[in-house]
């Protein structure tokens, strides 16, 4: 899943998103509308966690521009105007979820994913392919039973392979969808992760590299 968080409280944001990036997710940061705008109009994100107040631009006219332009995107507002008026009117203008501040982290999780969820075809909780079992909910992978510890990039990786079903992943998609947009498509991060994903999956070795086009399983 790919998320862009919109808080203009710095320290609130980059915790936000360290611990989405614990859970596998591709997380960018901005802290102001006009930024966030920007960051929609060139990168495809599944969830915008979006604060109402952004300075720069404000968050309901982030929010329904995005909603008029037919966005895949789910918007989960965050914000400290907590009465039943501001609930009602931040999803009239095109809201998917709204959160108010302070919040408990396992319930912003919890909505992220449900929104995750609503905006990509539907998946099974549990992917399997040629022995691999990856628990999306729980965060477990086994090969033939036996577990396997992987990182969250790992893991990332791995979901988007086994998401294909077979199909050829190219390195471009894996960057789009387990990566930010800190990572440098010139270098050779996705070829590190496969390395390191093949070597903790085993023998025989699952991950195929297709030569011009990608990778698959």
């Amino acid at each position: 899943m790919r998320v862009l968080v919109a808080e203009d409280e710095v320290a609130l944001a980059e915790l936000v998103a360290a611990g989405l990036r614990r859970e596998a997710m591709a997380v960018d940061v901005v802290h102001d509308g006009l930024s966030a705008q920007q960051q929609l109009a060139v990168h495809d994100y599944d969830v915008l966690v979006l604060d109402r107040d952004l300075p720069g631009r404000h968050g309901d006219e982030v929010c329904a521009e995005l909603v008029a332009a037919g966005s895949r995107t789910r918007v989960l507002m965050l914000t400290a105007a907590g009465s039943l008026e501001d609930k009602v009117d931040g999803l009239r203008r095109g809201a998917d979820d709204y959160l108010t501040k302070p919040f408990e982290y396992p319930e912003l999780l919890a909505r992220i994913h449900a929104l995750g969820r609503r905006c990509q075809p539907g998946l099974p909780p549990v992917l399997e392919r040629k022995g691999v079992r990856l628990d999306v909910a729980n965060r477990a992978v086994t090969r033939d039973g036996a577990p396997i510890n992987l990182t969250p990039k790992e893991f990332a990786v791995l979901a988007v392979l086994l998401r294909a079903q077979g199909a050829v992943v190219s390195t471009e998609r894996l960057l789009e969808l387990a990566w930010d947009e800190h990572a440098d498509p010139f270098t050779n991060a996705v070829k590190v992760a496969m390395s390191k994903l093949r070597t903790k999956l085993g023998a025989p070795s699952l991950i195929e590299t297709v030569p011009g086009a990608g990778y698959r399983i």
